[in-house]
């Protein structure tokens, strides 16, 4: 059994959203676009612990590529069994 109110007027939303799609004025699609602030690009340049960071990745890097980086198993385990632990 089918219900409606005294004032029910049947509308179909969806149809009328496919019909009614918005197109630029150019007639093409418009392309996303991000631009980041000169402040937040100084910000960015004069950081002091990513340059420090950069310069551990750097070390690591070197490392690898050497053949001298060594994995502790024993430390790599105790951080992974503390973080999943949540006793950071």
């Amino acid at each position: 059994m089918k219900v409606n109110g005294p004032n029910h007027i049947p509308y179909q939303s969806y149809k009328k959203q496919v019909g009614n799609q918005q197109v630029p004025a150019s007639g093409k699609a418009a392309a996303d676009k991000i631009e980041i602030s000169s402040e937040a690009k100084k910000l960015l340049q004069n950081n002091p612990v990513q340059a420090a960071r950069q310069e551990k990745v750097d070390a690591i890097k070197k490392a690898v590529q050497s053949g001298e980086y060594k994995v502790d198993p024993k430390a790599t385990a105790e951080k992974m069994a503390s973080f999943w632990s949540n006793k950071s």
